[in-house]
């Protein structure tokens, strides 16, 4: 594994920096965040609705929580092997390898499973398609952290945390509020196909930046030790262990509540699925806006500090405010949309994570990477996972009161991921190094 990446040659060798480079957008990737943001809009049509309608369908709310569950595992899976497979074999083949997942086990899922509901069929189909998004996404994540001058790595992880919730789920929810009154919903599940299609385009063909289509460990490392090594950074480096588990937390509810929200929002407190809808709608709309605002706010206020108390203890209290606010007012659409914002934009506290953790293994930032796809991916079992364990003995109000309790859990971890002072001093040179966006006296973090 290898801290330095070779150069953007159209990024960084530009006498003054262009209007993209200004606001934290590598030029020579820009196409890949919009290919980004398309295809998580086709990835996201399906997570405000899916769950009722496969309960309309006839498929038990047991066996729902056991589908995104599977679904979550092998998201995880993807999740850590994007990071590994980047090394050996590039981040653009990694990203090639998720969209044909995508595209052939959703057909597997609207061909085969959807029209005769059957179980074991949803599981191969839906489950397996959980391989697919991780690679496309948090392989161009690493494209990213590998050509971005650290100066301006916080805002451009923001800009890619923008695209990836810009699509899941807030336009992609949008969406399917606009196409499944209009369409039906099996129909909008082969609409969100085509635009996956699309943006895995965009990304693939448009970007020509050179980094991403060369290995980024060294030459002459074997594969099994890169794999291994991504995996086993976790204790060899407790703090990015512990970065990963952050960043699992992050995300838990958030998957967590795709499975019993919507159920929550209509059947009891009386919402129309239109509304649920647009809030969900609205919860992520404020998170890409504020994805962008933690990104500059990490980049000054301090990337741990950021996480801590905008993230953890954020999160902690918009969960409760969210339950609470709106079981005493059933369904006051105002103030729902109120809670449901202040959600959103306090999950985007987290985005320095994506800086972060990199920087406390600078000598391996590739396995550190992994590590916190492998913490995002988990998330997406984790949630429903959780839910599934706890929503029958506990209720609605025992889990919401369960994911603030984590999210106070992850502020305290973050004591655990300050950076070293060569490293904080690091993370915001005056100049940054031509070739791996780092100045050249960078020290690794212990």
């Amino acid at each position: 594994m290898t801290a330095v990446m070779a150069p953007s040659s159209s990024a960084d060798d530009m006498p003054r920096p262009r209007l993209l480079e200004r606001i934290g957008i590598p030029r020579a990737l820009a196409w890949g965040f919009l290919g980004v943001l398309v295809f998580m809009v086709g990835d996201g049509v399906e997570s405000g609705y899916l769950s009722p309608y496969l309960l309309e369908e006839g498929v038990s709310k047991e066996r729902i929580a056991l589908l995104f569950s599977v679904y979550g595992a092998t998201a995880s899976v993807a999740a850590w092997f994007s990071g590994a497979l980047s090394d050996l074999w590039g981040p653009r083949r990694v990203m090639m390898l998720g969209l044909a997942l995508w595209v052939v086990f959703q057909t597997v899922f609207l061909v085969f499973a959807l029209p005769t509901v059957d179980f074991p069929l949803l599981l191969l189909g839906y489950g397996l398609r959980g391989f697919g998004y991780p690679l496309f996404a948090y392989g161009f994540l690493i494209w990213v952290t590998a050509v971005t001058p650290r100066r301006r790595l916080g805002s451009a992880v923001g800009w890619f945390w923008f695209a990836f919730t810009g699509g899941l789920p807030t336009l992609g929810s949008l969406l399917a509020g606009l196409a499944v009154p209009r369409a039906g919903a099996y129909a909008t599940l082969w609409l969100a196909l085509g635009l996956v299609v699309t943006g895995g385009a965009i990304a693939l063909l448009l970007v020509r930046e050179p980094t991403g289509r060369a290995r980024l460990a060294p030459a002459g490392e074997r594969p099994v030790a890169t794999l291994l090594g991504s995996l086993a950074i976790i204790w060899r480096r407790p703090r990015v262990g512990t970065g990963a588990l952050v960043r699992a937390i992050n995300t838990t509810p958030q998957f967590g509540f795709l499975v019993f929200l919507p159920v929550f929002f209509t059947d009891t407190l009386g919402f129309a699925l239109s509304e649920w809808l647009q809030l969900l709608s609205a919860m992520f709309a404020t998170n890409i806006f504020f994805n962008l605002i933690f990104g500059v706010v990490g980049d000054r206020f301090g990337w741990q500090r950021t996480i801590a108390w905008f993230g953890g203890v954020g999160c902690a209290v918009t969960t409760l405010l969210l339950y609470y606010g709106t079981t005493a007012a059933g369904d006051n659409y105002a103030l729902a949309m109120v809670l449901v914002s202040l959600f959103g934009a306090t999950l985007a506290g987290y985005v320095p994570l994506s800086a972060l953790l990199p920087s406390l293994a600078p000598d391996h930032k590739g396995q550190a990477l992994s590590a916190l796809n492998l913490g995002a991916g988990a998330s997406t079992f984790l949630g429903p996972a959780l839910v599934g364990l706890l929503l029958g003995p506990l209720g609605v109000r025992g889990v919401m009161w369960t994911f603030a309790v984590l999210y106070l859990a992850s502020a305290v971890m973050t004591v655990f991921l300050r950076l070293p002072d060569s490293a904080a001093t690091a993370a915001h040179p005056a100049t940054d190094h031509p070739a791996t966006g780092a100045p050249a006296t960078d020290h690794p973090a212990a």
